[in-house]
């Protein structure tokens, strides 16, 4: 049985629109694509995009997933063993909750490969669940009460401890069942280029960020036990389920993954240094609501990492994040400030109930497009005014994206989504041309032509799909249209072939992360008390000579 969309599909006839920009491009040449400040893209750019740098993208995919029983509440069971270690497994891991399962693919040239693996690593972590399965929405399913989600085990190293009591403190600061929502994190690099150009992508991703919650988003709705005992504004769509009608991202919105302790920060992306200097305030100075939770109980029990606004780098929200790969030990702002940004991490796609693994490979192409616009394109500085009006836009697309007529923010304008949607879009038509010219292929002006098409159809919106599922076809159950969509994509892992040679690689690196992990613990030498102290020090922020 196939899974996915890993058959080769024949390429899309142009649409007159697409057929159009084709004819203009060719004619015009690479001069200059027009649109709103953030927009521009000059020819020297594009005539940058060589071949061999795009044949040189790197892109990874990480995907969460909750295991959940098949009547669609929450598998409180351990991380199965057969998995291997969730503490130095390379692909499979958990993420906040031991139930909550993270899926990481290698570094790859190709999206369709990308795709592949994905695809392998859940066909072999579904056969290792036994009744249970993989929930396949990013909005969680029925959930116990706060204190009975299980965390993340990590073993008895120092290291494996510190993962736990993170999350202790995760659980304490913004509640556990926050924590359960789970989505596709893309990272992606391009060859040769600065840290100051990424955090020029990084500028234009956050300004344009809208339309990916637009084109993508499919969490408009929620199983109750999520929202129980909070104040909120969704409107009920059956006894079990909330919801609001226009809602792209409930996942992104003022219910998701928020912080009204981070909102203070109003990190700016105009350098790596400034970038550095707000996370270093946030990781040293203590925060008084925090404080009151004490890094350790009445009983001595830990229930924090520290009592700073943020715990560790990882605890920052954001869209997307400047990484570095670090070393044994490294803190991740100690590597960022040493050698620079080397990929970035895109952290705001839903999962795609209609996915098998989430995503597809059209959907990565058109990830690809985008952020090779927001690198392209002029970056002009962020600032304080227009940060606080990014968040804004945020959650007015999160909670409102299909309202009709719903206007943004863009400096002094207010444009209807739609259309700044568009200019978006038809600035992309030229980048998407130039990477099939370089794969000699035209999946990635398809990838662009399916979201001119979704703009013109809103009805198509995965979270428009969703809503329609959940309505018509589920007596208005979110978690009925979640587990029947789950059992589906369970039975499809099942069922397609898994060659013997890739079950026993799985079960190799399983019993190799076991070892590792034996091993870490016999290697500790420090109680975790002065092993906690070392690293959190605030000289290991920063490179050597540094102050």
């Amino acid at each position: 049985m196939v899974v996915g969309d890993s058959q080769q599909q024949k390429p899309e006839k142009l649409s007159p629109y697409s057929a159009i920009l084709h004819g203009v491009w060719y004619l015009c040449g690479p001069r200059e694509v027009e649109g709103p400040f953030g927009m521009h893209i000059f020819s020297d750019a594009l005539e940058a995009l060589t071949p061999a740098r795009i044949h040189g993208i790197h892109r990874g995919v990480e995907k969460e997933s909750l295991r959940t029983l098949v009547n669609g509440r929450l598998a409180t069971t351990a991380h199965p063993r057969s998995l291997g270690s969730a503490l130095t497994h390379p692909h499979i891991t958990t993420d906040f909750s031991e139930s909550q399962v993270e899926l990481i693919t290698s570094v790859h040239l190709g999206a369709q490969d990308c795709l592949d693996e994905l695809l392998q690593i859940q066909q072999v972590t579904q056969r290792a669940l036994g009744e249970e399965m993989l929930w396949a929405s990013s909005m969680p399913c029925g959930l116990p009460q706060d204190d009975a989600i299980p965390l993340g085990q990590y073993g008895d190293s120092n290291i494996g401890m510190s993962k736990t009591i993170y999350r202790m403190g995760l659980g304490y600061r913004y509640g556990r069942r926050m924590q359960t929502i789970s989505g596709i994190h893309y990272n992606w690099s391009l060859p040769d280029v600065s840290s100051e150009r990424y955090f020029g992508l990084i500028r234009n991703f956050r300004r344009h960020a809208f339309l990916l919650l637009y084109l993508f988003g499919a969490s408009p709705a929620v199983c109750s036990t999520f929202v129980a005992g909070r104040q909120h504004q969704l409107q009920a769509l059956n006894a079990h389920t909330m919801y609001l009608p226009y809602a792209t991202s409930l996942r992104m919105g003022r219910l998701g993954y928020q912080s009204d302790a981070q909102s203070s920060l109003a990190v700016s992306y105009n350098s790596l240094e400034g970038y550095g200097d707000s996370l270093q305030k946030a990781l040293t100075q203590a925060y008084p609501p925090y404080e009151a939770i004490g890094v350790r109980g009445p009983d001595g029990e830990y229930r924090q990492l520290a009592t700073t606004l943020l715990q560790i780098e990882n605890e920052f929200y954001g869209t997307i994040r400047p990484k570095r790969v670090i070393r044994s030990g490294e803190r991740p702002l100690h590597a960022l400030r040493e050698r620079g940004v080397e990929y970035v991490e895109v952290r705001l796609m839903d999962l795609n109930p209609f996915e098998p693994v989430g995503i597809s490979s059209q959907t990565m192409r058109f990830l690809d497009v985008f952020l090779l616009h927001c690198l392209l394109a002029d970056s002009p500085p962020d600032t304080a005014q227009e940060i606080a009006a990014l968040a804004r836009n945020q959650h007015r697309v999160a909670e409102r994206g299909r309202e009709p007529g719903l206007q943004l923010e863009r400096g002094a304008e207010q444009p209807e989504l739609v259309d700044w949607a568009a200019e978006l879009v038809t600035a992309l038509a030229p980048i998407a041309m130039r990477m099939d010219a370089a794969h000699a292929t035209s999946d990635y002006l398809a990838a662009v032509t399916a979201a001119e098409h979704a703009l013109q159809h809103p009805d198509t919106l995965p979270s428009a799909r969703v809503l329609q599922a959940v309505s018509q076809d589920h007596d208005g159950s979110f978690v009925a249209f979640a587990r029947a969509r789950s059992i589906q994509i369970k039975q499809d892992m099942l069922e397609a072939t898994l060659p013997v040679s890739v079950q026993h690689h799985y079960a190799r690196l399983a019993q190799a992360s076991w070892d590792d992990q034996r091993k870490i613990e016999a290697a500790d030498t420090q109680p975790f008390a002065a092993y906690l102290d070392e690293y959190l020090s605030p000289r290991h922020l920063n490179p050597p000579g540094a102050h």
